[in-house]
């Protein structure tokens, strides 16, 4: 299970016409579970951090568009 990702289980009503999506995800950012940030963290090189977006390994969340 990805850690970056919630899953929940949406209302299916009997009469609705469509087809149901049975299962919805959504993003979590990492920052939410830092409440601080702890001295010494380790870091991306220069070229890498411009390619993540940030200079912290443990912020960063990718953006991966796949099907669950």
């Amino acid at each position: 299970m990805n850690p970056h990702y919630r899953f929940w289980h949406p209302y299916v009503s009997p009469f609705d016409p469509c087809r149901p999506q049975t299962v919805k995800h959504y993003s979590v950012p990492p920052n939410l579970f830092i409440g601080y940030q702890p001295p010494n963290l380790p870091q991306f090189s220069p070229m890498d951090a411009l390619k993540h977006g940030t200079l912290w390994p443990i912020l960063y969340s990718p953006y991966e568009r796949r099907e669950f």
